[in-house]
This record gives C-alpha cells, sequence and structure tokens, in this order.
C-alpha cells in the first residue's frame, strides 16, 4: 500500500476516519498514520467496510428506482468507484447528488473525480455533520426540498458521539426533507464483540472519536420513519442477491433504509 503524498493545510500527524475507511477498502488516497491505524483494526471490521460500500449502491439502486432523483450523501468519504452519483445516474442519467464532508484530502479528490453525467447535476460542498444546519443551507443551493431526496449516512454516525447530539442532527436533517424522501443509514454495532470492542477503544477509539451503538439505538435514528424491508438488519442482509451470513451469524454494522411519508 502507498500512502498519499502529503499536501500543504492537511494533518498527518492523526489519523482521519474517511483516509482510514480508504485503506480498508485497499485504497492508496492515505497517510502513513492512517494506514497504521487501519492495520490495527480486526479483519471483520475490514469487510464490514466494504459491505457499508455495497449497501450504499442497492439502496441508492432501490430508491433511484422507485423514483428519487436527488441524493445527499454526508461523510461521502474518499471516492471510491462506483459513487453513489454513478449508481443514481446509471438509473437516472439526470439525477442530482450533493456531496457533503469536512476533510480537505476529500475536498480535492471529489473537484477532480466526482463528475456526473452531462443531464445531471454532482456537487461538493465542505461542511461537518455536527453542523446539520450549514449542510441544509448549502444543499439547498443545490437540490429541490420540494421533491423527494434519498438521504444517506452511510457509516457516518458512529462518529458522532453522544456529545454532539446524534440523533438530533438526523432529526434536523429528516425534518428538511419532504415527504415520499427516504434515509439510508449505516452503523458500527459491537454487541456480542466483547474482546475486540475493548480492543477498538485501545486503538481506534483512541486515536478518532467514535463510539458504538446498541441495535436498539441505531434503530432510534429511524423514529418517525417507515423502515423498508427487511427492517434494520446486519448490513450484508439488506436486500443482497449473494448468499449472505446465516441469522446467527454475527455482523458488526446494521443498515436500514426508510421512507418519510
Amino acid at each position: 500500500m502507498t500512502s498519499m503524498a502529503a499536501k500543504p493545510g492537511i494533518d498527518t500527524g492523526r489519523p482521519h476516519p474517511a483516509r482510514v475507511y480508504d485503506f480498508l477498502l485497499g485504497g492508496k488516497d492515505h497517510y502513513e498514520v492512517d494506514r497504521e491505524l487501519g492495520e490495527k483494526i480486526p479483519e471483520f471490521m475490514r469487510l464490514a467496510a466494504h459491505e457499508n460500500r455495497a449497501f450504499m449502491r442497492r439502496a441508492t439502486t432501490w430508491t433511484a428506482q422507485r423514483g428519487v432523483t436527488q441524493f445527499l450523501d454526508i461523510g461521502t468519504g474518499i471516492p471510491t468507484e462506483p459513487n453513489l452519483h454513478q449508481v443514481a445516474q446509471g438509473v437516472h442519467p439526470a439525477a442530482r447528488v450533493v456531496y457533503a464532508d469536512n476533510d480537505p484530502v476529500i475536498m480535492r479528490h471529489a473537484e477532480a473525480l466526482l463528475v456526473g453525467t452531462p443531464e445531471g447535476a454532482t456537487r461538493y460542498i465542505e461542511a461537518d455533520i455536527r453542523e446539520p444546519g450549514v449542510i441544509l443551507e448549502q444543499a439547498r443551493k443545490h437540490l429541490d426540498f420540494e421533491r423527494p431526496i434519498t438521504l444517506s449516512l452511510i457509516a457516518i454516525m458512529h462518529f458522532v458521539v453522544d456529545a454532539y447530539d446524534p440523533y438530533g442532527v438526523v432529526r434536523t436533517l429528516v425534518d428538511a426533507l419532504p415527504p415520499g424522501s427516504h434515509l439510508a443509514l449505516t452503523h458500527v454495532c459491537l454487541d456480542g464483540f466483547a474482546e475486540a470492542g475493548e480492543e477498538l477503544n485501545k486503538t481506534y477509539t483512541s486515536a478518532i472519536e467514535a463510539q458504538s451503538r446498541s441495535y436498539a439505538d441505531i434503530q432510534r435514528f429511524f423514529d418517525g420513519l417507515d423502515l423498508v424491508e427487511p427492517g434494520l438488519v446486519a448490513t450484508p442482509r439488506w436486500r443482497k442477491d449473494a448468499p449472505v451470513p446465516p441469522r446467527g451469524e454475527r455482523h458488526p454494522t446494521y443498515a436500514g433504509l426508510a421512507l418519510k411519508r
């Protein structure tokens, strides 16, 4: 794995979740500090990173096939093909996609790589998930909030610890969406992974602020919404055509897609 050359103005002394995620996905857009942390993460979490990306593709396709042509992806991470706009515009060439993240590395890559179809629109805004009002203000410049939008929160909310009111953040975002919109969300859940959870606390969460939540706590993000079948399930079980793990097998992330009526 070859890490990126350092760029001015970017903190290469501390790992960043998006760059560690890039390492877990097999990418090359990270620094040595990100690789060192990523190598300490258990193998099952690496597999979970790939499952999160696969869920994003399935959920985006599912909502696009049902007529949604606008997407707001917060915590997009470093571009990894196929990106959300490629999936959405593969169904609707005129689909409009807004990406939001708070890391300058991602911004630079987004500006260069997140290019959509001529018919559609792909935009990037630099903003922090913990400031949903700022995200909405910027997103309204590119999306029509009178028409349905799919809000994508893939592997991001476990980085919003309780001190930042994660449920209030999601509620602010969802309340701004019109009826017919969807919320797609995945979240780490280490219930049943006691030993691995302790190890992650010593390595990952000591370097990057994050927290696992229980199944019940993850389900709270969908309060007031109608979960699409099969509901909130282990990420690889959500509408996957390929073989999935047995129901009794543990998995460290859960995924759900819900409709706002």
